[in-house]
């Protein structure tokens, strides 16, 4: 399966480049994973109208399945992720898009074409770390799918 990560802005801290760069390593043996960054919106624009920008490339980008990461969305357990991936694999989906919006979320235009919205937690956290936390949710999950004795 492809998976994409569409991800608003650049990862600046060397710790949070070096994690992604050790999951997507170890998710290569069971699919095609990529980073898709799009540009942060340009300050001075209101927090709505930096969404839409921000939004608008991230529609451009995501592909096939669209799941965006949103504290309004669905609660899941690692369990239920693997159990997503491995429902969508069976449907003949061959391309997955998690989308994670910018600091100031995702637009409204976005929330509503995508397939699906997960969220982690109630907390927010910063799209970078979130980032390296989904490159982990999806390499748990794939281990759990592959009978790897990672998950616990």
């Amino acid at each position: 399966m492809k998976i994409n990560i569409v991800a608003v802005g650049k990862i600046k801290e060397n710790y949070f480049v070096d994690a992604c760069k050790e999951y997507l390593k170890r998710l290569s043996r069971f699919d095609v994973v990529s980073i898709i960054e799009v540009p942060e919106a340009p300050q001075g624009k209101s927090i709505d109208e930096q969404c839409k920008i921000e939004g608008e490339s991230i529609l451009s980008k995501a592909r096939g399945y669209i799941i965006a990461m949103d504290i309004e969305g669905k609660k899941l357990s690692s369990n239920d992720l693997a159990k997503l991936l491995d429902t969508k694999k069976t449907e003949g989906v061959s391309e997955i898009s998690f989308v994670i919006g910018g600091s100031n979320g995702l637009s409204q235009e976005v929330k509503d074409k995508v397939d699906m919205k997960i969220s982690f937690s109630d907390m927010t956290f910063p799209h970078q770390l979130f980032r390296v936390m989904l490159l982990e949710q999806i390499y748990r999950a794939e281990t759990i799918l592959n009978h790897i004795p990672y998950h616990k």
